[in-house]
Order: C-alpha cells, then structure tokens, then sequence
C-alpha cells in the first residue's frame, strides 16, 4: 500500500455502553466494511452494560458456571477472536479492523499485533502508566493458553506495567480483513471473574483469584487515582491519531442493518455462544 495510506483519515466511534451480543455484532460488521473498502479503517472505543462474561472463539463452554453468572445479571458472548475468558466490566474496550494491506495490518499476525502494541503503549503513557511490551516466543496473540481467565497468562507484545499485565489482545483474520480487539481495565476487583466459572473446588477458586492479582492490574492499582472511560478514550485517540488522521464518525445505515443481522443469528444465538470448534456442548 502507498504511504498516502498513513494520510488517509481513520474513523474512530466512540460507542455508548452495549450488550455484549451486539458489541460483537458491532466489530464483525465494522470488518465486513472496512475490510471491504466500503468504510475507512476503524478504530472503536467502547463499554459493556451490564457487564459481560466473552468467551474465546475456541474455548469449552463449560468452563462457565452459568447458575453464578444468571445469579450476577451479567450477559455471556462468544468473542470471534481466540483467548479465555474475560469479565467485561468498568473498561475500555479496543476494535481496530480494516483490510489486510494497510500498513499498520498488513504483514504477519505478531507484525500487525507489535505496530498495534506500539499505538496501546502510547495511550498508557499518556495517562501516566509505565507501561511495556515484549515479545514472548513460547505465546502468539489469541492462542488458548491452560486456564479459563485470559488476564491469567501471557501473550505476545503483552502490555505490561511492572509485571503486570494490564491490557488483553486478541486478532482474527478473515478473508473480509482483520480485527483486533482488546481490553484495558479501568479500575474494579479483577477477581470477580472467578465467582462465574467453574473450579474443581472453592480452594482451586481462591488460588486462581490470587495467582489473577499477582498477574494482573488496573490503571487505578498502578497510579492509585481513577481515570475514567472518556480520559482514556481521549489518550487512545492521541496516541493512534499520531500515526494516522483520525475523524469521528458512527455507524453507517449499512453497518447498523449488518449488525443486527449478525446479532440475531450469531452472537446472541446460544448455537454460537455454546459451541466450541462447530461443536455443541
């Protein structure tokens, strides 16, 4: 692609807060389009109400206690994206999708999730968080690594901060184009997550919490303030917009009639959410 594609203004929504069935529908729609050159590549911030158990594309739906989740309120959705299981709730969450040969997706799975990283370590160090990312060659971004909790394990170009990890990242390439979506909590208990999946005892719970803390953080935890969703919608858009022109725009009708296709017959389907691999449970 011509380096006129770095001058071509992105289109950036910043999305109220969703249903975790039709954010889904939200991403895969925005891929359908962009990566179709029917919209300009995109980067979307949003917000899950009520909060959200999303599973990877590939993991068992049994490791879901759903009697706990119904007993919390919170919705459950199937990510089309690999990795475990993540708690949507008091974040800001990520989606870039546009077409294969753009230069910050073209190339690679780890070439595109480092150019992406790079844009994410940006946005972190704007609101004042020391964060890094490094390679890690024994993990790819969205492998299904052992466990159910995705901020549990590492990723290639985690992000980190002191250790810690502090964002979560998952790629899917179709033949439509790429997405990459992921999650920076913004403050809350992390180990909530674990109250709605299935351990083999109240002990393997408690563990599986306490190894969460020790592996994983909030921007609140590292700067001991709180940074709300539009503070750090605001340096997400900094840190991208340094790369690319950015214009804030919405959904097209397109778009909108897209994704509520997608949603009704996929992501708030339970043939979707339940299956593993074009498996049922």
């Amino acid at each position: 692609m011509p380096t006129s594609a770095f001058h071509t203004p992105w289109r950036v929504i910043l999305s109220p807060a969703a249903r975790g069935a039709w954010n889904m529908a939200i991403d895969e729609a925005i891929l359908e389009a962009a990566g179709r050159g029917e919209v300009p590549p995109t980067l979307r911030l949003y917000a899950w109400a009520p909060a959200c158990l999303s599973l990877g594309y590939a993991q068992p739906f049994d490791d879901v206690d759903t009697d706990a989740l119904q007993a919390h309120g919170w919705d459950i959705v199937r990510r089309p994206t690999g990795g475990r299981a993540i708690l949507h709730v008091d974040e800001l969450t990520y989606a870039i999708c546009g077409p294969y040969d753009h230069p910050l997706l073209q190339g690679g799975v780890l070439e595109s999730y480092r150019r992406i990283s790079e844009a994410l370590l940006d946005a972190l160090r704007i609101l004042g968080l020391p964060a890094e990312a490094s390679p890690d060659p024994q993990a790819a971004p969205g492998n299904d690594p052992k466990g159910p909790v995705c901020f549990e394990v590492p990723s290639n170009y985690e992000i980190t901060v002191h250790g810690q990890k502090l964002i979560g990242s998952a790629q899917a390439r179709r033949q439509s184009g790429v997405l990459q979506h992921g999650s920076l909590p913004l403050h809350g208990d992390l180990t909530r997550i674990t109250q709605v999946l299935r351990f083999a005892t109240s002990n393997a719970r408690q563990r599986a919490a306490d190894r969460l803390l020790q592996r994983a953080t909030t921007v609140e935890r590292v700067l001991g303030g709180h940074i709300s969703w539009d503070q750090a919608a605001q340096a997400f858009m900094v840190a991208f917009g340094e790369r690319f022109p950015l214009k804030v725009g919405d959904l097209t009708p397109a778009e909108q009639a897209r994704a509520k296709v997608i949603q009704r017959e996929k992501y708030a389907n339970p043939a979707w959410t339940e299956t593993r691999h074009g498996r049922k449970r």
